[in-house]
């Protein structure tokens, strides 16, 4: 039995994303192959934190040499730009009743890690990148929800509308974000659809949404 972990590269003109094909979220890029999967390894032990005793364990690996690359995707503008956007062979797959519970749970993990780490940073005036850029921590949190509901809209469904404080907007949007999941793993009608005419498959929704949140919940751990 192979026991090294199967991953994807999905390389542009200028970047290349690694992910694990089992693990979605744990996903990082270079400016190569090398870089990609290198960055990839060096992020276990992150991806392990966020979450925690999961069924299965999640083993990170502590050399490249415990990975094994199962497919190679042609990049386009997305890539380069800094956004893993071509989903492997596997995410048009449907989901079962086990695995749509597990992504749930993923995805769980995935948001509360996001919060701890703005929550921690609060206060805080972020690093700023090479260039003096970067967004503050306001920004950083608005634009993780707002790719949320874009993200809710890929999927086929309409976006909650956004009533009391931001707490609580966020938390609607999150339930609404995981009621469409099960909805669509299980092969049931969405309670408000949209008519977005190719909508993302549910495993590619959930390894974008789980990437971004923890893209960004490292950024800010990273920037403070």
């Amino acid at each position: 039995m192979d026991a090294k972990i199967a991953v994807y590269l999905e390389i542009g003109t200028k970047r290349t994303f690694a992910g694990a094909i089992d693990w979605p979220g744990w996903c990082r890029s270079g400016r190569n192959e090398a870089e990609a999967l290198e960055a990839l390894v060096a992020s276990g032990p992150r991806y392990r934190a966020v979450l925690g005793r999961s069924s299965p364990p999640f083993r990170a690996p502590k050399e490249v040499g415990e990975l094994r690359v199962v497919e190679r995707l042609k990049g386009d503008a997305g890539t380069d730009f800094g956004v893993p956007s071509r989903p492997p062979r596997d995410n048009g797959k449907p989901l079962d009743k086990d695995e749509t519970a597990r992504f749930t749970r993923l995805l769980t993990r995935c948001w509360l890690a996001f919060d701890a780490s703005a929550a921690a940073a609060t206060g805080v005036e972020l690093r700023k990148g090479p260039r003096g850029g970067g967004r503050d921590l306001a920004k950083i949190v608005a634009h993780v929800r707002e790719a949320d509901e874009a993200y809710l809209t890929q999927l086929g469904s309409r976006k909650p509308t956004p009533t009391g404080d931001a707490g609580a907007a966020a938390k609607r949007l999150r339930t609404a974000m995981l009621d469409a999941l099960r909805a669509r793993g299980e092969g049931r009608a969405l309670s408000d659809p949209n008519k977005v005419k190719k909508p993302w498959s549910p495993r590619y929704f959930v390894r974008r949404v789980a990437w971004h949140s923890l893209d960004h919940a490292w950024e800010i751990e990273d920037r403070a």
